[in-house]
């Protein structure tokens, strides 16, 4: 068996929270401080950095931070739900970080009506999003325990953006897959889309695979079909920022079009996520707020310009890939091959997702 190495895109220390500026990344990295909510509030607006796990464990750090603040400055903690709202209000689509700052808001309102003192309560929140932080990594070594089952011996996979150790805890969710299957010595090459307009997967994924030694090519986003059809992908793996409860799958934008290609070549369609990511309250794709961010992030590349300033431009950063296009979804807690609603449901609820 091979051994990989572990990346790890954040530190705490001394109350503090660092994390690798992904904006900087491949060709330096940089390590950036965030001594304050608003700081992390910023780092997860500005993409320093993303990916819909690590968003959420920034932002249960985050409101640690915030709290620990008010606690410095002495100001009343009902100030918290302040630090809470600027959170939530960075990136709409990734239901991690709702999930995350919601399971801190619940345990800080616990310790609150328990009377435990404001310095108590700051270390009880850094302890729960450290718990947060673990189980994550946990969480995506089991998911590539499982994903990498569904992998022959050899294989080329296509992957989009990054849902790597950048975008995680650490191991990753679709990438922690192909770590997974590569560790257990399967034959791996990986096709590597660039990923536009912020080009994870052209940054972060090809440097982690670098890194780790893992055969790939990186493609232009628009020659994936072509691949295809040369009989050249033998498995398509994505992430996901937010999973429904139908099954409909929100994930960097690009990815819809991935599994309408593979849907009509043949090859398996697979969605790696943690069991956090699932949203049962929204019922279908349609009904998940869609991020538009800034239109030069398309007007750009690389801090240049490539199109008219005049000219307009439209920046999805996610689309919604229907159930009926997924082969199966892979989970901490297993791999659910059925992607209807009943079937997701009877899942969760036995594996206690």
């Amino acid at each position: 068996m091979r051994k990989l190495k572990d990346i790890r895109p954040i530190e705490v220390k001394d109350y503090k929270l660092y994390v690798i500026n992904q904006l900087k990344l491949p060709l330096e990295t940089q390590w950036v401080e965030l001594t304050s909510y608003t700081d992390v509030a910023k780092a997860i607006k500005d993409m320093i950095i993303r990916g819909a796990p690590l968003i959420g464990i920034v932002g249960a750090y985050g409101f640690a931070i915030g709290v620990r603040q008010l606690v410095e400055e002495d100001k009343p903690l009902s100030q918290a739900e302040e630090i809470l709202e600027t959170l939530k209000n960075t990136r709409p689509t990734a239901v991690n970080l709702f999930w995350a700052l919601n399971r801190m808001w619940k345990k800080f309102e616990k310790w609150r009506n328990e009377g435990k003192s404001k310095e108590e309560i700051v270390k009880l929140l850094f302890r729960e999003a450290n718990k947060i932080d673990l189980e994550d990594y946990h969480a995506n070594k089991s998911i590539g325990g499982y994903g990498q089952v569904l992998l022959p011996k050899k294989a080329n996979i296509l992957t989009h953006c990054n849902t790597g150790a950048l975008a995680t805890s650490g191991w990753g969710t679709a990438l922690g897959v192909i770590r997974s299957a590569y560790e257990e010595g399967k034959e791996i090459t990986v096709y590597v889309d660039e990923t536009r307009p912020y080009l994870q997967g052209a940054r972060l994924t090809a440097w982690e695979l670098l890194n780790e030694g893992i055969k790939h090519y990186l493609i232009t986003d628009n020659s994936a079909g072509f691949l295809m059809a040369k009989g050249m992908i033998d498995a398509v793996i994505v992430g996901a920022d937010r999973i429904t409860a139908n099954g409909d799958v929100a994930n960097k934008i690009g990815t819809y079009s991935l599994s309408v290609l593979a849907k009509e070549h043949g090859i398996p369609f697979y969605v790696a996520a943690p069991t956090s990511t699932f949203d049962l309250e929204t019922e279908k794709g349609e009904d998940i707020v869609i991020e538009i961010r800034d239109e030069n992030e398309v007007k750009t590349c690389g801090g240049c310009k490539i199109a008219p300033e005049e000219t307009p431009a439209l920046n999805y950063s996610f689309d919604i890939t229907p159930a009926e296009n997924i082969t199966a979804i892979i989970t901490e807690k297993g791999i659910i091959s059925e992607i209807k609603k009943e079937k997701i449901e009877k899942f969760l609820r036995y594996r206690g997702g």
